[in-house]
């Protein structure tokens, strides 16, 4: 439990799933697990850290709409050219995220391959790059606002499926609400990395956040 006893009949301290799930969802609670585990050692049940867990899937969702919600009649999704300096520098953030949590998962170091990954979606897409984009969003440059597009979904696509082991039925949701598809994101293959991303281009930007 909360205070690092176990949990028992006696103690009353146990904790029903079911309850969990009603109040945070299924996913919220297998992030919770997945991404708290430490092998070999025991773990303690937080109410903080499962609303954390739901704070962070609500933030998906609605960044996932955002994206979404800027597509027109005239959008026809189109792998991503890189061109401006934002663009290399997401890609960039996204290679060492796919690099750094692949390696993890191989050494089913569950914990930190997901919390690598929700760091880079809550850090890095969601408060840097997607707020980057919205002028581009907003201009009346329709190729623009298109090669951006194209970005944002290239890697909201890569995030789905880097989380799909951890929030399966949420990543599964807005993956059939990017595309027209009739298969899973089960069937998908994992992320690759991008080779055409010009690090100086990206530095660039680490130092605008940086100042």
């Amino acid at each position: 439990d909360e205070k690092g006893r176990k949990m028992s009949k006696s103690l009353g301290n146990g904790i029903d799933p079911i309850d969990l799930i009603d109040q945070y969802g299924a996913d919220s609670l297998r992030l919770f697990l997945s991404t708290n585990s430490t092998p070999g050692l025991d773990m303690n049940f937080s109410t903080e850290k499962m609303q954390a867990g739901w704070n962070f899937i609500n933030k998906l969702w609605n960044a996932s709409r955002y994206v979404l919600m800027n597509r027109d009649e005239s959008y026809e999704y189109q792998n991503p050219a890189l061109s401006s300096e934002t663009d290399h520098w997401i890609i960039s953030r996204l290679n060492q995220t796919i690099r750094s949590a692949t390696e993890n998962l191989d050494r089913y170091e569950l914990a930190i391959a997901g919390n690598e990954i929700m760091d880079f979606v809550w850090n890095d897409f969601c408060s840097m790059y997607i707020e980057f984009t919205k002028s581009a969003l907003n201009s009346e440059d329709i190729n623009l606002k298109h090669q951006t597009l194209n970005t944002l979904i290239y890697v909201l696509e890569a995030i789905l499926k880097l989380l799909h082991p951890f929030i399966p039925f949420v990543t599964e949701e807005i993956y059939q609400n990017i595309h027209d598809r009739d298969h899973s994101i089960m069937t998908e293959t994992w992320p690759e990395i991008r080779q055409d991303v010009d690090e100086k281009k990206a530095e660039t930007i680490d130092r605008v956040i940086e100042i």
